[in-house]
């Protein structure tokens, strides 16, 4: 039975402020820094794109292997957080190429815009992967957190397995370079088990 991959498109999740002072590493919003972040929301909110491309496999872990049928991967770290889920969602999702237009130009023009940029970015496609996400355990209940190459001891080149499976770059424009980079640069791959 062939596996089926799905491709969604969403609206913009909320945004967290939070943790846009988090990823810039702020105790506290100043005056200034609120008029910078709200004016570099505004100007990003119509280039984002959030886009994600997944497919749900069954799944089998023992000791440091993973089965996902279509893949193997060897890690002890996933293998703990898949003991006892039967199927796993693998996933990739992006924010869009022109968010990454838009942090080259800020790089050269503006460096402390390009900062909040960074950080806005790092909010946005987690913000997507947890929607994501939630979708998921409310399809399935009970889901294990997400987990992604380069996590613990499983190897980022898992990347390469993940885009091939899910054909990311046919599917949502996420490209995977010889040096595992993935473009656009906010984007994330990743593993959901289910209970």
């Amino acid at each position: 039975m062939e596996t089926v991959i799905n491709s969604l498109v969403y609206t913009a999740p909320p945004v967290n402020r939070k943790e846009i002072l988090r990823y810039l590493n702020a105790e506290c919003e100043t005056e200034e820094l609120k008029t910078l972040i709200d004016e570099t929301l505004k100007e990003v909110e119509s280039v984002l794109s959030y886009k994600v491309c997944y497919g749900e496999f069954a799944v089998t872990a023992s000791g440091n292997s993973i089965d996902f049928k279509v893949c193997r991967a060897t890690s002890s770290d996933l293998a703990k957080n898949l003991c006892k889920a039967k199927k796993a969602v693998i996933f990739a999702a992006t924010i869009g190429v022109k968010f990454d237009i838009l942090a080259t130009r800020y790089a050269k023009m503006s460096p402390a815009k390009a900062l909040v940029l960074q950080a806005i970015g790092n909010e946005r496609i987690e913000s997507l992967c947890d929607t994501f996400n939630r979708d998921i355990t409310a399809k399935y209940t009970s889901t294990k957190p997400r987990f992604s190459p380069g996590y613990g001891d499983l190897d980022l080149k898992m990347q390469r397995d993940i885009f091939k499976v899910l054909d990311c770059s046919r599917r949502i424009g996420l490209t995977l370079n010889e040096s595992l980079l993935m473009s656009p640069q906010k984007s994330v791959t990743a593993i959901i088990g289910i209970c």
